[in-house]
Formats: C-alpha cells, structure tokens, sequence
C-alpha cells in the first residue's frame, strides 16, 4: 500500500473520534518518504533519536509548517540541541531534564512539553512514575521557557492490561486539568499503530502513529 492510502485508511478508521493531532512517528523513514507524507497534509512528525533528525530537518527546511516532535528517550547530554531544534519534547520524565531545556531554550518562544508516564510499569519503557507525575508537572509550570501541555505514555501491549492503562493516563489527565495551576493542559498523547483506536476512545487526543503509515521498517520484522 502507499503512503497515501494507509493514511486515507487511518482518516477513516478515526473520522468518529478524530485526534487535535495526528503524529507521524517517523524513526528510520526517510527524508524523501516523509516529504510524501507531508504533501499529503501530515504536518507533524516524531522522532526518536536525534542526529537522524536534525539530518531530516535540514533535508525538509524548506517545508513550511513542519512541526517537529521528539519522542524518544532523552540523553542529558543532548538537551541543549533538542531544546532548540524541536518545536515539543514529549518524553520529559524528571526535574533534570527539564530544567535543562528550560536554559538552552532563551531567546526563543517555549518549547512544548509533555510528561512521558511509566503507566504500565514495565522497565524498559522509559517514563516517570504516576505519583510523581504532580510535583514534576509543578517544576515545568515555573519554568518559562517551557510550557506543559500534558501527559504522554506508551501503554502495556497486552490488549487486557492496555485497558487499564489508557484509564488512568485519562484520570491522570483529568486530576492534573482539575487544578488552577493546569488548568490549560490539552494534550493526552497515547495510542500507536497496534492500539490508537482503543486510546482515542478513552479520550487521548494526540495519536502517535508509525508502522500503520509507513510500513515495517528496515530494522524491523516485516
């Protein structure tokens, strides 16, 4: 299938629950397959790892309205160039890293933040822990350089306790907005090709979608 009709697939699977944002994970697809998929209308895109996409970057400078999303795991180290080559960092998971790109972030308008949630508890996904999930999000909030917009996790891949997990990202969502302070939060980023219809309907509003757009890559199993 192209490019064009898995997206045309997805738009129709999602038209009774669209998302604010369609997120194009695009680990390991090329420049040229992403200006594709951008004629198409895709505007926003993640990437995991971050020379492959400040390479990216520079190959599609000339796309206007490209919004680039970082989504992988964060090496300290790397902050300062992440603070200003991504329009949102969306896997924010201690006060460090945050303060980090709050200082590489002068003189530019905030950077978008989400808070990664180690929502099913599984080790290798990264992610801070639920209960910790309210003192961090005070951290961001005064930080002005970075402006907090929600929660972002990846869930268990077992459809059962998937579930579970969408729920309480959703209260987790829904206690953070109930405060004065994020009040304004409008993003609950999860659901991935496997699952993004389950997450819309438990109310995610940000889907993050790769293999279901662009195929198996390289370095996985076809």
């Amino acid at each position: 299938m192209s490019i064009a009709e898995r997206l045309a697939h997805v738009q129709w699977e999602i038209a009774d629950h669209p998302p604010q944002c369609l997120l194009a994970a695009s680990k390991h697809v090329t420049a040229a397959t992403l200006r594709d998929a951008y004629a198409l209308g895709l505007r926003h895109f993640g990437e995991n790892f971050l020379q492959e996409a400040l390479d990216k970057q520079t190959a599609l400078r000339d796309l206007d309205g490209i919004i680039w999303h970082f989504i992988g795991r964060i090496q300290r180290n790397k902050t300062a160039l992440m603070a200003r080559h991504f329009d949102w960092v969306e896997s924010v998971d201690r006060p460090l890293i945050a303060e980090r790109l709050h200082a590489a972030r002068a003189g530019m308008e905030p950077l978008n933040v989400l808070i990664e949630v180690a929502i099913s508890g599984e080790e290798t996904k990264g992610g801070c822990a639920p209960e910790e999930v309210p003192e961090l999000a005070l951290v961001i909030s005064r930080l002005s350089r970075l402006r907090l917009r929600g929660l972002m996790a990846l869930v268990h891949p077992q459809p059962e306790l998937a579930e579970a997990d969408f729920r309480r990202m959703a209260e987790l969502f829904l206690a953070l907005r109930q405060t004065q302070v994020h009040a304004d939060l409008d993003t609950l980023s999860m659901g991935t090709s496997a699952d993004y219809l389950q997450a819309l309907q438990q109310g995610a509003t940000e889907i993050r979608l790769g293999t279901i757009l662009f195929g198996a890559r390289a370095q996985e199993p076809l």
